[in-house]
């Protein structure tokens, strides 16, 4: 876990997507997360964790349901929401943590 704080104790945005392969509405979510990574460049990091192989932080931050996305900055977390959103509501939710 102690490289999971060296990924979010940055002064950017990190947006988390907890995700599994077998499940639809992660998937789904793959391509919103490019454009969202692609737009925002060096501004955010988006990280794709999948809950199946990090069962240990996926249980340490209670991941139900799926895809989970979290936001952090400065190694705290700012907002969380599970389900899908699209590009333009995460860049905008990003940007307000930038």
């Amino acid at each position: 876990m102690s490289k999971f704080g060296e990924l979010i104790d940055v002064e950017v945005p990190v947006l988390l997507d907890f995700y599994t392969e077998w499940n639809e509405q992660s998937t789904a979510m793959h391509p919103v997360l490019r454009d969202v990574a692609a737009a925002l460049g060096d501004k955010a990091k988006v990280i794709k964790i999948d809950v199946d192989k990090n069962q240990e932080l996926s249980e340490a931050l209670r991941v139900k349901g799926l895809p989970t996305l979290i936001i952090y900055k400065n190694g705290e977390m700012q907002w969380r929401q599970s389900g899908e959103l699209d590009a333009n509501a995460l860049i905008t939710k990003l940007q307000q943590y930038a």
